[in-house]
């Protein structure tokens, strides 16, 4: 798994970092956390992605959301074909992403604002609450359709980070377990040849 942190990263009792001290998950570094400049960020993850073995489940936490589909956008792996088999990522959890059409975004984001989003090649389960002061219900909702994500809100625990108390959030990882599972499943039964006919040519009389 690869853990993608939002807009300053994501600190020591952050489900994020919990989760890599207790599950192996590695980060994706950025050079500059409170500077996030779009192009960096999505040049640090295509290298990350080169750097692990497949198949790799991203696991993003707010501006990282935006970061999952600006690097499936602009990676040559999915870009030719959209074939969610042509690259190493096979899912995709998205957590609280920010509204960055909000007229009081941070001016540290503005490279962020003004991209289409397009449908992922790849599974996505975006997960939202509905007391998140960066992002409404319906805004999420929207980019949950626009994504091609499946979306599920999951009450009121605000931005769905360290201040939410969520300890290792158990919850989180089932569902991120859910998810990759049925990505595997999925290219699984994707790749696999073709039943045999049972009218094959050397059984006619």
């Amino acid at each position: 798994m690869l853990q993608l942190p939002g807009w300053q990263g994501s600190g020591p009792e952050h489900w994020q970092s919990r989760w890599e001290a207790l599950h192996g998950d590695l980060r994706v570094q950025q050079h500059d956390w409170d500077t996030p400049l779009r192009g960096d960020w999505i040049c640090q993850l295509e290298a990350a992605v080169h750097d692990v073995p497949a198949p790799v489940v991203l696991v993003a936490h707010s501006l990282g959301c935006h970061l999952v589909a600006g690097w499936a956008a602009a990676s040559p792996h999915y870009g030719a074909t959209g074939n969610p088999r042509a690259g190493p990522v096979i899912a995709a959890l998205l957590v609280a992403p920010p509204d960055l059409t909000r007229v009081d975004l941070p001016p540290a984001l503005h490279s962020w604002t003004g991209h289409p989003l397009r449908h992922l090649p790849f599974p996505a389960h975006l997960l939202s609450s509905n007391d998140d002061p960066f992002c409404s219900p319906q805004a999420a909702e929207r980019m949950a359709a626009a994504w091609g994500a499946r979306h599920t809100p999951i009450g009121t625990l605000g931005h769905i980070n360290s201040a939410s108390g969520l300890g290792d959030w158990p919850q989180g990882r089932v569902w991120l377990q859910q998810l990759a599972a049925a990505a595997q499943a999925a290219n699984a039964a994707a790749a696999a040849p073709p039943a045999a006919s049972p009218f094959q040519a050397s059984n006619l009389p």
